[in-house]
């Protein structure tokens, strides 16, 4: 099973695995580790049950999980698809079951295995290339090499098994969507959040850990900063500066001066009408604060939408993704590429009127 456990250092909250009470100790390096190295306690505890579900597997097959095959990862991938009531094996599914796992989380799952395994090859366990080859630039189907295989171009990893996900367009709202959802608000400071999060692409969590002093009012800068919050907000990654539009300052101003007043705080989002005043709002707030406004408004939305929709718009606008990828805090352009540049079917039409091979009245407005 999953245990929460509390850790001496760094974040204090973080994941481990049991087995009928024992810690698995090759699961805990692993996971202590991912802690030490500053992952996220959600990514910890993310990878702890995918690892849960692999040495589920192992156990009910009489495997070891330094001795096995890579037909051993194909036979995971089946029992992960079957229903859940189907993988102890005394049962079994009818073909109109519904899987358990969808392509993408089974991908997910492999992906943390994966990770685990590269982890133990570092630490004395030969498993040779199991789970993860890497191939050279521009090769296709053969010349499979090893880890060290660097010479020439550049390898890439790569895994060799998975499943073919449908890619998925993330949601986004409108300009009039997001105006009826700040309008909604019956608080500056909730109007704010939402107008926030809109207009500088900045994840729920990085808004929740924002002090006064990472907004620049004069320069109309926004700086998430990584720091230790009381709330339990994170800053994904590493920090980054955010410009933001005037209105944006202009909002800011107006719930300093009519809600927020004398109330002494370093956060910027805090409690003023429930809860101890003046402490930081914390993440169910939001929750809570979001199905309210859904009710009232009739759309569908979630927190994280904002930052999809911001996101689109740039790239529709001709941003280049490279920026964007630095204004959303990516590591990698490759990210934001493959998460925001998948044209919907009126992109596509609207740059085919550019290219003048539709005319402006076969695009649907």
């Amino acid at each position: 099973m999953v245990q929460r456990v509390a850790m001496p250092f760094g974040d204090s909250r973080s994941w481990t695995l049991t087995d009928k009470g024992s810690v698995v100790e090759s699961a805990e390096s692993f996971l202590a580790h991912l802690h030490a190295i500053e992952h996220s306690p959600n990514t910890v505890k993310a990878y702890a049950h995918d690892l849960r579900d692999w040495f589920e597997f192992l156990e009910q097959h009489g495997l070891v999980w330094s001795a096995v095959r890579l037909e051993d990862v194909g036979r995971f991938v089946a029992w992960l698809r079957l229903p859940a009531g189907s993988r102890a094996g005394n049962v079994t599914a009818l073909p109109t079951a519904a899987s358990t796992c969808s392509e993408s989380t089974v991908n997910r799952k492999l992906s943390a295995v994966s990770t685990f395994y590269e982890f133990q090859q570092r630490h004395g366990v030969d498993l040779g290339d199991l789970l993860v080859a890497w191939q050279r630039r521009g090769t296709r189907g053969g010349s499979w090499r090893p880890l060290l295989a660097h010479l020439g171009s550049r390898p890439e990893r790569t895994r060799r098994i998975g499943l073919r996900a449908e890619r998925r367009i993330p949601g986004t709202l409108d300009g009039e969507q997001v105006a009826e959802i700040v309008a909604a608000c019956d608080r500056l400071r909730d109007g704010f959040l939402f107008t926030l999060l809109a207009e500088s692409g900045l994840r729920v969590g990085e808004a929740l850990g924002l002090r006064h002093s990472d907004i620049d009012a004069a320069s109309r800068l926004v700086t998430v900063t990584p720091r230790d919050n009381g709330n339990g907000a994170r800053a994904k990654g590493g920090g980054r500066q955010v410009p933001v539009a005037a209105r944006v300052i202009r909002l800011y101003s107006d719930y300093l001066h009519s809600e927020y007043g004398e109330l002494d705080s370093d956060y910027v989002f805090v409690n003023l009408w429930s809860g101890p005043a003046g402490r930081p709002l914390t993440y169910p707030s939001v929750y809570d604060l979001t199905c309210r406004i859904r009710k009232r408004t009739g759309i569908v939305f979630g927190p994280h939408m904002f930052r999809h929709t911001y996101a689109t718009e740039l790239l529709r606008r001709g941003v280049a993704v490279e920026v964007v990828a630095k204004l959303l805090g990516h590591t990698s352009v490759t990210t934001t590429s493959d998460t925001y540049a998948h044209l919907k079917i009126e992109d596509a039409r609207r740059a085919l009127v550019a290219a003048g091979w539709l005319a402006n009245e076969d695009v649907q407005r």
